[in-house]
């Protein structure tokens, strides 16, 4: 594709596009013996969503995912759901979120001075980054000394053995599931059984660390409270009791979930936004300049990060235009209305994020190009409806790491735009692909120059 075209849904999904066109919406398909119906108005979507009374579920993960991934709050429902996600909110205040600002700059500044080293010795004072695979291994590190104050060793394995499961899964996802095959010696499912269960020795591991290293408590961050909701100490046993324990093999599930979750999507939000940058290097300098006017020459802290609001309406579009998730899957628990459907229980529903971020009707004539000055007032008010942006969900189930997501990508890119310019390398291609989530097919070159200090 051109690079200044972002339509890439004909690539993506051309059979979505065919029969949105041909029978418009919403249309049913199906896959196997499985019917599926993809919804792509936003009424809808928000009726779905936003339900709070529990008849829309999230549908059954395929095996491979939910050996990389586990079943932890991306994919509980009920009353689990609201166990596990009262336990873990208190990790995601904004007071521990600003505390973690200091780590992820520090992440960042070990790569940013490598890149520095390599742009000084070469003769025209730039050097080539490869940064599909450099962010997502950077915020594989961010999400281990934030999360589970894990080094850098043991985070990498743990980073590893998903990426091993990704690829599995990636190459499965269309298997129609015979009953019984997940159970066959087969070559992939030995290797699949193989890293589950390294997988879950490795956090184990790190888990085991963390409960030996017991002083006061457990620690603050992510795995803290997680283990203080399953190993109350003195203090813990007289909180609420709403607060239910989770077990040792949850702890195990949410450990896996916000390792890939806490990194992949991060990665690719960081990826698109620095090819957009280097495709548009007008924003390239708007940001730059905000940067050097609120930070300075001084690694960001969460003050200087909120007062960004130019980088954050480059993020925000960067969202709608290449959101890592580019499907949501719910399923109606009995028989429902919905809109004008008559909808049978366990129906599975489709909602195709890229589809709805560019309905022209919601964002304008302009919903294919890139713009972020369309969230200059906030994302309530970048489209006709208040919920367009569907990045990270909307509703009771929107994701709980948004937050911790938009803080990260901000101290990255402030990092970055402070040190270099940088453009697209002539041998990057264009060509958005669905690995699970949205990533370049061929990575991201980049030429970086570095800037007079």
């Amino acid at each position: 594709m051109d690079v200044g075209d972002h339509d890439y849904l004909r690539r993506i999904f051309p059979h979505f596009v065919a029969w949105k066109e041909q029978y418009g919406g919403p249309f049913l398909f199906w896959l196997g013996t499985q019917p599926r119906i993809c919804i792509s108005d936003y009424d809808s979507v928000k009726q779905i969503l936003s339900n709070k009374y529990g008849h829309f579920v999230k549908n059954d993960a395929h095996p491979a995912i939910l050996s990389m991934i586990g079943k932890g709050l991306v994919l509980v429902d009920g009353k689990d759901w609201v166990r596990h996600r009262r336990v873990l909110t208190p990790a995601f205040s904004m007071d521990k979120l600003k505390m973690m600002t200091e780590t992820i700059t520090s992440c960042a500044e070990c790569l940013i001075k490598e890149w520095e080293d390599q742009a000084s010795n070469s003769k025209n004072k730039e050097t080539e980054v490869e940064f599909s695979k450099q962010f997502q291994e950077l915020t594989a590190d961010v999400i281990c000394r934030t999360a589970f104050g894990s080094g850098c060793k043991e985070g990498k394995e743990v980073f590893h053995a998903q990426k091993q499961l990704q690829a599995i899964a990636i190459a499965t996802l269309l298997n129609m599931q015979l009953p019984g095959f997940k159970y066959l010696p087969t070559k992939m499912n030995r290797c699949k059984w193989m890293l589950e269960k390294k997988l879950k020795n490795m956090v184990m591991q790190i888990i085991r660390s963390r409960i030996a290293s017991e002083g006061n408590g457990y620690g603050d961050d992510l795995l803290g409270v997680m283990l203080d909701a399953c190993y109350p100490t003195e203090q813990g046993k007289k909180r609420d009791e709403l607060t239910l324990n989770l077990s040792v093999d949850e702890i195990i599930d949410e450990c896996k979930t916000f390792f890939f979750a806490g990194h992949e999507t991060t990665s690719h939000l960081l990826t698109w936004t620095m090819f957009l940058l280097s495709v548009y290097p007008e924003w390239q300098d708007r940001l730059r300049e905000e940067v050097l006017r609120e930070c300075g020459k001084e690694n960001p802290n969460a003050d200087m990060l909120s007062k960004l609001k130019t980088m954050t309406m480059v993020l925000l579009e960067t969202l709608r235009l290449y959101s890592p998730v580019m499907f949501m899957y719910r399923k109606p628990i009995t028989n429902i209305q919905l809109g004008r459907l008559q909808l049978p229980g366990g129906t599975t529903l489709v909602i195709p994020i890229p589809m709805l971020h560019r309905d022209k009707e919601v964002w304008g004539d302009d919903a294919d190009q890139f713009d972020p000055l369309r969230f200059q007032n906030g994302v309530t008010k970048a489209a006709k409806i208040p919920h367009a942006l569907m990045g990270f969900s909307i509703g009771p189930r929107s994701c709980i790491g948004q937050s911790f997501a938009i803080l990260e990508a901000k101290s990255v890119m402030a990092m970055i735009l402070r040190k270099f310019s940088f453009t697209l390398s002539p041998k990057y291609i264009h060509a958005p692909a669905d690995m699970i989530t949205l990533q370049p097919k061929f990575g991201l070159p980049i030429l970086l120059r570095a800037l007079e200090a």
